[in-house]
């Protein structure tokens, strides 16, 4: 066989590769949108669609998910209990869930919590509780530096520049080529399997409810326009919180901090702890041997932590 027989052959099997991983994508987003549509309502703002779930009555909250998530993350249980004495918003955050990217901003939080005031602003709520859960916590304080609600609530939030790298996934994907050819090939081939354990380890010490998984939609997250702007969006977190934390003094509002001691995927040192001593208003409910996901394992804590929110905001 000739050099440029074997180049040649070489090229039919890249192109069939290239075709089969295309195939795998499309059938797979397709599956996923099939089997979790959306759940809620759309409002468009500045010509971007958010999509986003109301229940019940009473004073508004709205409740931001976290990194690769979606809405669902709160409808799975927690929304359900909440809607008996609040108007509960649960959002898709800009480019995930059904949720359209903010254009040329995509990983700024400062965007996001300008587009999702924005949203819930339509609905009639113009300074509602905010909760924020793990990276939704951040997008929770950019809002509140732009214009405070009547209330934060933060659960497990990253707050405060962290020392170290991220890990190596991220670290790979955060440049264009990175995000580029990984993150077509791991929305092709990851498996459900893999993204169950990776689940578990972030619930751990606490294992995951039975059914959240399924119920989250494993395939929503592993679609590929979802993993490129989640892997933007966390590269591009750190010096977000390194600008905003200078302007945490002037937050005055109610702030409830929920953290688990056992949380190492944001652990409560580097971040809830001594953000309790910077604002002026912060109270912190410490939850001992819990990990990242407090709002499932330990919800009675976090819906406690809300009413007094409400209460301190004067909405109770």
């Amino acid at each position: 066989m000739t050099l440029k027989t074997l180049a040649a052959s070489a090229a039919l099997i890249g192109l069939g590769l290239i075709a089969a991983t295309q195939w795998r994508l499309t059938t797979r987003e397709a599956a996923a949108r099939a089997s979790h549509p959306p759940t809620g309502q759309f409002v468009t703002v500045e010509g971007v669609r958010v999509h986003l779930q109301v229940a019940g009555s009473g004073p508004d909250l709205v409740m931001i998910h976290g990194a690769n998530g979606n809405l669902r993350e709160f409808t799975f249980a927690l929304m359900e209990q909440l809607s008996r004495r609040y108007r509960v918003i649960a959002v898709d955050r800009p480019g995930l869930g059904y949720s359209d990217p903010v254009p040329g901003d995509q990983a700024s939080v400062a965007a996001q919590a300008r587009l999702l005031r924005a949203a819930v602003e339509q609905l009639g709520a113009s300074a509602p509780i905010v909760l924020g859960q793990s990276y939704g916590g951040s997008v929770a304080l950019a809002w509140a530096l732009q214009s405070p609600p009547a209330a934060l609530v933060l659960v497990s939030s990253p707050s405060l520049p962290w020392p170290g790298a991220l890990d190596p996934w991220y670290r790979i994907t955060a440049t264009a080529l990175g995000r580029h050819t990984l993150v077509p090939l791991a929305s092709a081939l990851v498996t459900e399997g893999f993204v169950r354990t990776t689940i578990d380890a972030v619930f751990a010490p606490q294992a995951a409810p039975e059914g959240y998984a399924d119920h989250l939609g494993i395939g929503l997250t592993l679609r590929r326009d979802s993993l490129a702007i989640n892997v933007m969006q966390i590269n591009q977190l750190r010096p977000q919180v390194e600008a905003m934390q200078q302007d945490y003094p002037t937050l005055t509002l109610p702030v409830e901090l929920v953290h688990g001691d056992a949380d190492t995927i944001v652990p409560l040192h580097i971040h809830s702890a001594p953000l309790a001593q910077i604002l002026p208003n912060a109270a912190l409910t410490v939850l001992p041997g819990a990990g990242h996901m407090p709002h499932h394992t330990h919800p009675e804590t976090v819906i406690a932590a809300i009413d007094r929110a409400a209460q301190r905001a004067g909405l109770r």
